[in-house]
């Protein structure tokens, strides 16, 4: 007995000391937050009088600190949330947070209450702290502080905001600064909260969470255009090597600094693969595998222990690291080879492992009703957490699920296709799929499946087409046309889904021209023109990679999109305004009517103002157009002075052959007079 006490006793010391260390809670719940965490630590040392006791311990303390203790778990996971979560969904959420963290409180407080004190071998001291605590409980059950009333209405209004609308740049840098999102390393640990409430939820956010994700990409995009983090911290900085070895690189005769965000906490260096490990923190990925090669189960940055060694990767961070090159003018890191091969190891218990052993075999056997409820709960676990990704790919399931894609039953088709995608976020598992020969499968689906269906294997598509060499095998397997024919008659997600393929695709050249032969470009200028305009960014972003290929070209120069182009330079978000821009580079340099057209609708006006203060790409883009412009009408102006050369040349030679007519004639009739007599006299002679 004595045993159990000293060890619950423990257990409690060991979650508040877990609390204690939790740090850097969200502005908006910050104060809150801060005092709960002080108001724990300060019961320390009651726990530890608790535990030296020698005295036995009533039915009912012990009761109640099995209760407190349930109390903590739930206040160290809300105070998680509040150095961990999302600052967006903090804000718009903050009721809903305020409610659960009184929730918590409230816990706290009754469990402490149930704790008899009196029978406790307890200093005065540390009963008269503990009802000090009690006291500050019980106020704080029924206080509630009044919000950032104005951080709040406009973080609203943003959210409400259709994805197309321009939002104010003051409201917007308003917000970033509150929210403390105007570095990348913020942007991305929002980006990695809002993935994490995902997983936490099954893989189906639901609206909500899906509006915040738009309304964070807003916000990235202002950040990104203003280049307000486009300078490293303060402290150490690295210069990007260059090739041939040297720490920095020459861009306009200015040496190029690595953010610290950007560079390995390994090596340092930019990193080309970043992965992120089970404790969040971000390493290269050929770093970090030596790291745990090397036999070390901790986390290099943090020493924490690593719960798992499956390395998700960091696809937000790639991103922005390739955006940061361009805005540089610097050539993105290449990703290595996706040949070489990368090692996890699942960390699931061996109850889940006979679990998934379980559901392997029902999809062996050839009853539907069992392959259907299978196929549904590895969807489920696969959709849940990493370890559970390659646990079941281990197990040997991919092959089974690729069968199941050509069944007859709808509904285990879209369990499987489903379960393949979940299953292809973890990048070994994406080679497994594909060597499984699931790619025609998949397409498969994608033509005949149900709707849901179709657009899980189109999100699959997508998945695996990260890897450059799965871009020529989907390309070549016949997915483009039904990836087309979703992109026009899909849901909503449908067509975001076969837009993101879509684009991934048509990056490698081969597959441009097969787009096209689809119909895409006529799809696409449709998006554009819908009143809603839900599909705006992605079909313009589609038609500047089409835009690159003869074909593409020939068909948006068809399709007259260049009114369409010219309005979204003139209106659009930056980033449509930088894509049609783009477009149109690629749409006149070939054909000089497009760019006589664009003259005609207007477009120096729109294109002067992009060059002063678009995006970096969209200056450049501009630029391009300007100078082509400038180039015809200086070719018009010689044509046309030309021309006038020839026909004053012309006007001048028909005016002097008129005067020289003129003058013969006037010739003829001075010397007719003098003949006529003469002629006269012969005839008189005659005569």
């Amino acid at each position: 007995m004595e045993e159990d006490k000293g060890a619950l006793a423990q257990s409690v010391i060991d979650a508040v000391n877990e609390i204690a260390s939790i740090s850097g809670y969200r502005g908006t719940i910050k104060k809150q937050y801060c005092n709960l965490a002080r108001r724990l630590k300060l019961l320390t040392p009651l726990f530890e009088e608790i535990k030296d006791s020698k005295e036995s311990m009533p039915e009912g303390t012990i009761r109640a600190l099995a209760s407190l203790l349930g109390a903590l778990s739930s206040a160290k996971e809300l105070l998680r949330f509040g150095t961990e979560g999302s600052k967006i969904y903090v804000v718009l959420e903050r009721e809903q947070i305020m409610n659960k963290y009184h929730e918590v409180t409230s816990q706290l407080e009754q469990a402490l209450s149930g704790i008899s004190y009196e029978n406790l071998d307890i200093s005065d001291e540390v009963k008269e702290q503990v009802e000090l605590v009690l006291g500050q409980f019980r106020r704080a059950k029924g206080r509630v502080d009044s919000p950032d009333v104005e951080l709040y209405e406009e973080l609203l209004a943003l959210y409400n905001q259709s994805s197309d609308t321009t939002s104010e740049p003051a409201v917007l840098r308003r917000l970033v600064e509150k929210l403390e999102l105007m570095k990348i390393a913020d942007l991305k640990q929002e980006s990695l909260a809002l993935h994490e409430m995902v997983c936490a939820s099954g893989g189906d956010p639901g609206e909500s969470i899906e509006k915040i994700s738009m309304l964070l990409k807003k916000i990235k995009d202002f950040v990104q255009t203003e280049n307000l983090d486009m300078d490293p911290p303060t402290g150490e900085k690295n210069v990007f090597p260059s090739s041939s070895g040297q720490s920095s690189v020459d861009n306009n005769q200015n040496t190029q600094v690595i953010p610290d965000d950007f560079r390995c906490p390994i090596s340092l260096e930019l990193m080309k693969d970043p992965v992120i490990v089970s404790t969040g923190q971000t390493y290269e990925r050929s770093c970090i595998e030596k790291w745990l090669e090397a036999g070390h189960r901790t986390c290099p940055k943090t020493q924490q222990n690593l719960s798992s060694t499956t390395l998700t990767p960091n696809y937000v961070l790639r991103s922005l690291i390739a955006q940061w090159c361009e805005v540089n003018g610097i050539e993105p890191p290449k990703p290595p080879s996706s040949s070489r091969p990368t090692k996890t190891i699942s960390t699931c218990f061996p109850a889940e492992c006979a679990k998934i052993e379980l559901l392997l075999r029902k999809l062996a056997c050839g009853n539907p009703e069992e392959q259907r409820s299978a196929a549904g709960e590895i969807r489920l676990l696969a959709k849940r957490n990493a370890d559970n990704r390659v646990a079941i790919a281990e197990a040997g399931a991919i092959p089974f699920l690729v069968r199941l894609l050509s069944t007859p039953d709808s509904r285990i088709q879209e369990h499987a296709v489903t379960a393949l995608l979940n299953l292809s976020i973890c990048d070994e598992n994406k080679g497994n799929i594909v060597s499984s020969g699931a790619v025609p499968g998949i397409v498969l689906v994608l033509r005949t499946g149900s709707m849901e269906a179709r657009e899980n294997a189109a999100a699959t598509l997508f998945s695996l087409s990260v890897v450059d060499e799965y871009k020529v095998t989907i390309g070549a397997s016949g997915a483009i046309p039904p990836l087309v024919l979703l992109l026009n008659e899909g849901t909503q997600r449908g067509k975001k889904d076969a837009a993101t393929a879509l684009f991934n695709l048509c990056i490698y050249q081969g597959n441009k021209g097969k787009a096209v032969r689809a119909g895409i470009v006529p799809t696409l200028m449709q998006l554009l023109t819908e009143p809603e305009g839900s599909m705006v960014d992605e079909a313009l972003a589609v038609l500047a990679i089409l835009a690159s290929h003869t074909e593409g070209r020939a068909a948006i120069g068809a399709a007259k999109a260049v009114p369409v182009l010219v309005e979204f330079i003139r209106v659009g978000s930056p980033r449509n305004k930088e894509n049609a821009a783009a477009v149109l580079v690629h749409l006149c340099a070939g054909d000089q009517y497009h760019l006589l057209e664009a003259k005609e609708i207007g477009i120096m006006d729109p294109l002067v103002e992009l060059a002063q203060n678009g995006t970096d790409r969209g200056k450049r883009k501009a630029a391009q157009l300007l100078e082509r412009l400038s180039r015809f009408i200086e070719q018009q102006e010689e044509a046309r002075a030309q021309a006038e050369a020839e026909v004053e040349v012309q006007v001048q030679t028909e005016t002097e052959v008129q005067v020289q007519v003129q003058a013969d004639i006037e010739a003829g009739a001075d010397t007719q007079p003098s003949e006529l007599p003469l002629t006269a006299n012969v005839v008189d002679n005659d005569n």
